[in-house]
């Protein structure tokens, strides 16, 4: 195996069950109709934009059939599949600028003809990707009825659901674009998961360093857990579509910060010596978190580079919002990075803990501190998943107590 085969092996997403998974919840008797409390959120929602669907509903369980909501857990591989294709080969690499509009309008990204022609010489129809994306996107919530009696689905009992799922739509809409931006996030940043998970070894090596030589544990806290670090940014990115040519520029600038950072974790022993021991915390904080801040600081910058461009291109609309901000948004929506960020901004005050509390002399304390925009990355992407569904359906809570009043009549 070749070396750039190898990168390509280990930088790709991972596969996935092609065809994702979801899950339904079943009301199946008459009375259950009118508790709402205790019915799903899309049913509630029906009632209250649509008042007669519960005597539609009741009539259908009165007759042995069950109404299920049908609800997509895990986006099927082929449409992020696809994502992907129109990201790297069309969009810069960026995904809120265009697909949102697309999910939400249909308002298809524009595609050049040299956009087409890349994607062709690698075997990508841009065209059938968007395609995919356009069909899939009515499947990710709908009802369905259950035949629990096998008495049979008539053409009116199936004209029905597909009504009801159309006027489930502006509900649903929401929940697609959660659940796909959601889970292409998790697909770029899997291989700087397990990169995450691997730091847990720092802490155990620091400790043996810091009792064996005092000063060497500091040094080997900042510097691999910040090297860990820097890889998984890398991976994430890589992930994102951004070649390794574009990515061997921050070299340029990396190299140095690195050399600084080494430089100051070594300064953090004879600082203590010293009795200075606020900026022996700062500096070692600093020094274990230096290339992370700074590939954080540059992805940002390569995002907002690219949703310039696209601006210019008349690819994107900004609608008012300027690119920067645009350019965070796409960059945090990669749950490691945005841990990843977070913690480096506050790795200096936990050095300055760590100092006074008289600490810095352990080595499992060094690992921690030396760890922490780590740490807060992998508890963002534990957490991440369950956070955004808190959010979402706290939005439909919301929305329900907020339906236009047109929609009563």
């Amino acid at each position: 195996m070749s070396l750039s085969s190898f990168f390509k092996k280990q930088t790709e997403p991972p596969k996935r069950f092609a065809l994702g998974a979801y899950r339904v919840e079943v009301v199946s008797h008459p009375e259950e109709v009118v508790q709402d409390e205790f019915l799903p959120i899309e049913l509630r929602y029906l009632f209250r934009v649509r008042p007669e669907t519960r005597a539609e509903l009741r009539d259908l369980l009165a007759r042995g059939y069950a109404i299920g909501v049908r609800t997509t857990t895990n986006t099927p591989e082929r449409v992020l599949h696809a994502i992907q294709n129109i990201a790297v080969y069309s969009q810069k690499n960026c995904i809120l600028t265009w697909l949102p509009q697309f999910l939400r309008d249909k308002h298809r990204p524009q595609v050049s003809d040299a956009d087409r022609a890349q994607a062709e010489r690698r075997g990508v129809n841009l065209v059938e990707d968007l395609d995919v994306i356009e069909r899939e996107r009515v499947r990710f919530k709908r009802l369905v009825l259950v035949d629990e009696d096998n008495v049979g689905i008539g053409e009116k009992e199936q004209r029905l659901m597909t009504d009801l799922s159309e006027t489930l739509y502006p509900l649903s809409v929401d929940w697609i674009v959660h659940r796909v931006v959601n889970d292409n996030a998790h697909e770029r940043t899997a291989i700087a998961q397990n990169i995450i998970k691997a730091l847990l070894i720092i802490g155990p090596i620091a400790h043996v360093l810091e009792k064996l030589a005092s000063g060497i544990g500091k040094v080997f806290a900042a510097s691999a857990d910040d090297l860990l670090g820097e890889t998984a940014e890398l991976m994430a990115l890589r992930g994102s579509g951004f070649t390794w040519r574009e990515l061997a520029r921050r070299g340029r600038i990396l190299i140095p910060v690195f050399a600084l950072a080494t430089w100051g974790a070594f300064s953090v022993e004879p600082l203590i010596h010293q009795g200075r021991i606020a900026l022996a915390g700062i500096v070692f904080g600093l020094s274990a978190v230096a290339l992370s801040l700074t590939t954080a600081i540059q992805s940002i910058g390569m995002y907002h580079k690219n949703v310039k461009d696209l601006a210019t291109e008349g690819k994107a609309r900004l609608d008012g919002h300027s690119a920067f901000r645009m350019a965070l948004i796409q960059d945090f929506t990669n749950p490691a990075r945005l841990g990843l960020f977070v913690g480096a901004a506050i790795a200096p005050l936990m050095g300055m803990i760590a100092a006074f509390s008289g600490l810095m002399s352990n080595g499992w304390v060094l690992a921690a501190v030396g760890s922490t925009e780590s740490i807060v990355a992998g508890l963002t992407v534990i957490f991440a998943n369950r956070l955004n569904e808190w959010r979402f359906a706290r939005g439909l809570h919301r929305r329900i107590g907020r339906v236009p009043k047109g929609l009563h009549s």
